[in-house]
């Protein structure tokens, strides 16, 4: 069997997006998105999604589950990690004393990071773990909605 890895991986691709992006957040794809989005005043969720295994079974489901709370962040945003290159390492540079980290979710706050969840608090976990701990963020720096 002759597979087309660009044309697998393409499609593997558009899913993530289109999974992240139904679940209500923004995706950025350059640097200037991603300094506009920011610099907004209020709590930024920023997930920094990926292809790998751990994002798609864990992650992205646990970014949308999630919402379902009174508490959330007053904007939704995404970066790309591999793909929308520039994008990630400007939303990495908000992120720091924290290593690059994909899938990771970042809790800003005006613009400064005030919690961030790296890949290790999510590979291996259950979704609903990784769920609990976005919530916990969101009723400790998040209003109610």
């Amino acid at each position: 069997m002759n597979m087309d890895f660009n044309f697998f991986m393409n499609d593997v691709v558009r899913q993530a997006r289109q999974e992240i992006s139904a679940s209500g957040y923004k995706e950025l794809t350059t640097p200037e998105e991603v300094d506009e989005a920011l610099a907004k005043k209020g709590t930024t969720l920023v997930m920094v999604n990926s292809v790998c295994g751990c994002a798609g079974g864990i992650a992205r489901p646990a970014a949308a589950h999630s919402l379902h709370y009174d508490k959330r962040p007053d904007q939704l945003v995404t970066v790309f990690a591999g793909q929308d290159k520039e994008a990630t390492e400007k939303a990495r540079s908000y992120f720091t004393g924290y290593p690059p980290s994909s899938p990771s979710f970042a809790l800003l706050k005006d613009g400064e990071i005030v919690k961030m969840i790296e890949r290790h608090d999510i590979e291996g976990h259950d979704p609903m773990a990784v769920v609990q701990k976005l919530q916990d963020s969101f009723e400790q720096y998040c209003e109610e909605l």
